[in-house]
């Protein structure tokens, strides 16, 4: 009976590692959402102060061009951690399934203790 309390203890941190993963993650694009639009202010001002808008053009200011392109960086980063994020909800509600059944299982056999 002792071991099945340690699996129902094992599957129960296994849950909230997995909880604790996936909220990494959302955690993680929320700041680089925060970043994106933190950059396209700094682009608008800089376009805005040098009168150039098309980044095309010879004199687009060099700050507006970096940052955009770690905006552009940062989308794709946040792509990434989508799929990422996917996968860590699927891998949480399988750990979520195999601890309700331990748990189930150490409730069944300790109510069958009492009753013995």
């Amino acid at each position: 009976m002792k071991s099945r309390e340690s699996l129902v203890r094992l599957k129960n941190f296994q849950v909230n590692e997995k909880r604790r993963q996936l909220k990494q993650l959302q955690t993680m694009m929320a700041d680089f959402e925060r970043m994106i639009r933190d950059l396209e202010a700094q682009i608008a001002f800089e376009e805005k102060k040098s009168g150039i808008t098309d980044p095309n053009h010879f004199a687009y200011p060099t700050f507006a061009k970096a940052a955009r392109q770690r905006a552009d960086n940062l989308l794709g980063s946040i792509k990434e951690l989508k799929v990422q994020q996917d996968a860590a909800e699927l891998a949480l509600e399988e750990a979520e399934a195999e601890y309700s059944k331990a748990a189930a299982l150490e409730e069944r056999d300790t109510a069958a203790r009492l009753r013995a």
